[in-house]
């Protein structure tokens, strides 16, 4: 079985569908498929050079939307080399490239949307939601209608994503998703990480890792940690904020850290990688993500790995799972239930802290390790073609 994965960009500042990518991938590879990606980079980007699977850089690309002038002549070329292919995406060229190729050929496609028919974006963008309106009809609504199968990381995405557009039909299926997690020596993780860091030696982190965005929540949890650390005098908590910060939202969130004289509580690591990453895992006491909207959370399924407790929104849409595994804390994504996040995790005593850490690494075995994942994709296709 060969599979050819079609995104947008393979850059990593992008988050999770790429990353996605890569984890599902290795998983398909001990399921004896070959993976192959075809992307819209340029041949000659510097983010191709250490790229783990065999890539098609087939940019350039133009716009946001990501025109590009040779994917469709490629596509005829060579998607029949291919037993099934994945759109990873909304809203730019190559899901409509590959509608305008594939929906008269026998080679099936399927679509994952990664959250991006999450309604929280018509609220939170309206005029942007218009816009996509003029775009729906007759593009993206097309790209789901033909697809072999919608693919969705759990019931609660395919439930918001009906709510969206009222012109919508595609055939839906909850094929999970996950991430390989944790691996590795952890002690020596955990040193490269404060060999890199020294100044949070002995601190009681609280970890956020992932794109500094806002739909991640940012302010509220800048705001409810200044509150949070009124309420705790004498704490030696430390907030780390792993993630791309250098472009306008991480500015404002450092300039709302300053106005709130929390900066010399608050480390800004930029993008972490590798063993650096996984030690920021180890070294921190708990992960935080008070997102208003969360498709999966690559990152919180890291965590879980990691056996870190996780303290996030109910706005993460695999909230529910967590929750039934008392694998961390749920709240609102709203002020009152950030710091109610905060505050459940410091009242714990250390035992209690110790057992929600064995929750937590049972919670990823039992529910988001990527094995799961990439045999109901495959799965997925097998079902499709015999109908």
């Amino acid at each position: 079985m060969k599979i050819l994965h079609l995104i947008h960009s393979v850059n990593p500042a992008g988050g999770g569908p790429i990353e996605g990518i890569k984890q599902l991938a290795a998983a398909c590879i001990k399921l004896k498929c070959e993976i192959e990606v075809a992307s819209l980079d340029r041949p000659d980007s510097p983010r191709l050079k250490d790229f783990p699977l065999k890539i098609h850089a087939l940019g350039p690309s133009y716009s946001s939307y990501g025109y590009c002038p040779k994917l469709i002549p490629w596509l005829k070329a060579h998607s029949h080399e291919y037993t099934f292919i994945v759109v990873n995406g909304l809203w730019q060229y190559h899901g409509f490239a590959a509608w305008r190729v594939l929906r008269k050929a026998d080679i099936p496609y399927f679509v994952f949307t990664h959250g991006m028919l999450d309604p929280w974006f018509k609220k939170k963008y309206p005029l942007k939601h218009l816009k996509k309106w003029l775009y729906w009809p007759w593009a993206e609504y097309r790209v789901l209608r033909d697809a072999a199968a919608v693919l969705f990381t759990c019931t609660e995405e395919k439930l918001l994503a009906r709510q969206s557009f009222w012109l919508y039909r595609c055939n839906e299926k909850v094929v999970n998703y996950g991430t390989a997690g944790w691996d590795g020596d952890a002690e020596n993780q955990k040193k490269a990480f404060l060999e890199k860091f020294p100044q949070l030696q002995g601190k009681r982190l609280i970890l956020f890792l992932g794109r500094v965005h806002e739909k991640k929540g940012g302010n509220l949890l800048m705001e409810e940690f200044h509150r949070f650390l009124s309420d705790t005098p004498g704490s030696d908590f430390q907030l780390v904020m792993a993630g791309p910060s250098d472009n306008p939202y991480g500015e404002k969130l450092k300039k709302i850290a300053r106005s709130l004289n929390i900066e010399d509580r608050v480390t800004w690591t930029e993008m972490v990688e590798g063993d650096v990453k996984w030690g920021a895992f180890q070294a921190a006491e708990v992960f935080i993500l008070p997102s208003h909207q969360e498709n999966f959370g690559i990152s919180v399924a890291e965590s879980l790995s990691a056996s870190l407790p996780v303290l996030i929104s109910n706005k993460v849409n695999i909230w529910r799972e967590i929750d039934e595994e008392n694998a961390g804390f749920v709240e609102n994504d709203d002020s009152e239930g950030t710091y109610a996040l905060l505050k459940r995790w410091s009242a714990l005593s250390e035992d209690e802290r110790q057992t929600m850490r064995e929750k937590a690494r049972h919670c990823f075995l039992e529910n988001f390790e990527i094995m799961r994942a990439a045999k109901n994709l495959v799965k997925t296709y097998n079902e499709t073609r015999h109908k």
